[in-house]
C-alpha cells in the first residue's frame, strides 16, 4: 500500500483553497486568490513562506530564476492559477520547482468556472 506524502497538511492546503474559492468565487486576478490563500493558511497555522524567489543553478552559475507561489513546512510547494488551465503546463513548471528546491510534493491549485481543481505532483528524483 502506497503512502500518501504529507496527507494531512494536503488536506489542509486543499480545505483552505475551497475555502477561499468559496469566499472570493471565480473570475478574479491570481494575486487575490493569493492573498487569500495567505490568510487561509495563517489562519490554520500552517507555515509557508509566500513567493519565495530561487535561483536555477548549473555549475555554479545562475541561469533562471522561479517564484514559487507558496512553499508549505519547506517542502511542499503550491502554485496557484485561474481560469481552464491545461494540466501539462503547471506540470510541467511544479517539477522544475521540485527539481530545483529538491522538495518531494507539489500542489496545483487551480481556479475554475466550476469550482476549485487540484492536482498533486510528486518529484520522482528527490533527494532526502
Amino acid at each position: 500500500m502506497a503512502t500518501i506524502l504529507y496527507k494531512e497538511e494536503s488536506y489542509q492546503i486543499i480545505g483552505a483553497a475551497y475555502k477561499v474559492f468559496n469566499g472570493l468565487g471565480f473570475g478574479h486576478p491570481e494575486k487575490y486568490y493569493q492573498k487569500a490563500l495567505e490568510q487561509e493558511l495563517t489562519n490554520i497555522g500552517l507555515p509557508f513562506e509566500r513567493e519565495r524567489f530561487v535561483n536555477l543553478e548549473y555549475d555554479g552559475l545562475a541561469v533562471g530564476k522561479y517564484f514559487l507561489d507558496f512553499i508549505i513546512r519547506n517542502c511542499i510547494v503550491v502554485e496557484l492559477k485561474v481560469g481552464n488551465v491545461l494540466w501539462k503546463v503547471p506540470v510541467k513548471q511544479v517539477l522544475g520547482y521540485l527539481h530545483t528546491v529538491n522538495a518531494q510534493l507539489a500542489i496545483i491549485i487551480i481556479f475554475t468556472q466550476k469550482g476549485v481543481q487540484y492536482k498533486r505532483v510528486v518529484n520522482p528524483d528527490y533527494k532526502s
